[in-house]
């Protein structure tokens, strides 16, 4: 009996991983308004240490939003990259935020084990209309925004990121 219920589990996950997929790949973002980055740099987030942090600590810098899961497998894959990219970024003050739709405790376990160089916050599943606010209509994860340090967003990433791709789009900053 437990091991038809853990079956059928893991095949309800990979049907509903196979529709977030088949979705993010038909959907495109909308272009989000400046009103969506002040609705995200207003909330105030508990980073992966389940202190509350203000987002409005990163206004008028170059910021990367990074939306994703512990569960999600494409999102998982780009962490150590975006992780990786922090540091090339370090001079030149664009910082990237991860905004986990998930639990505490996953974010903060997830934060332990793999060391991410850039902040982590708890967005649960609020966060989920912040990403639809800034462009993410498909609801897929993970979700990426580049905002310029005058508030507007410059480019949306639906889907697991090209890392040449978006150098190149931080070379526009």
């Amino acid at each position: 009996m437990k091991k038809n219920i853990l079956l059928f589990s893991a095949i309800a996950l990979t049907f509903a991983t196979l529709g977030f997929f088949l979705s993010n790949a038909q959907q495109q973002p909308k272009t989000p308004d400046m009103a969506a980055v002040a609705k995200l740099l207003s909330e105030t987030m508990p980073d992966a240490s389940g202190k509350p942090q203000v987002l409005d600590q990163w206004e008028g810098k170059p910021l990367i939003v990074n939306f994703w899961a512990t569960w999600c497998a494409p999102c998982v894959a780009e962490m150590p990259e975006l992780s990786a990219l922090q540091a090339e970024l370090a001079p030149t003050k664009v910082q990237i935020l991860g905004i986990g739709i998930d639990s505490a405790a996953n974010i903060a376990e997830f934060a332990t084990k793999y060391k991410i160089a850039y902040p982590l916050y708890v967005g649960g599943m609020n966060a989920s209309e912040l990403a639809r606010q800034l462009g993410n209509q498909a609801g897929g994860l993970p979700f990426t925004v580049i905002i310029g340090s005058d508030g507007r967003v410059r480019k949306t990433y639906l889907g697991r990121l090209k890392m040449q791709a978006l150098k190149n789009d931080l070379k526009a900053l």
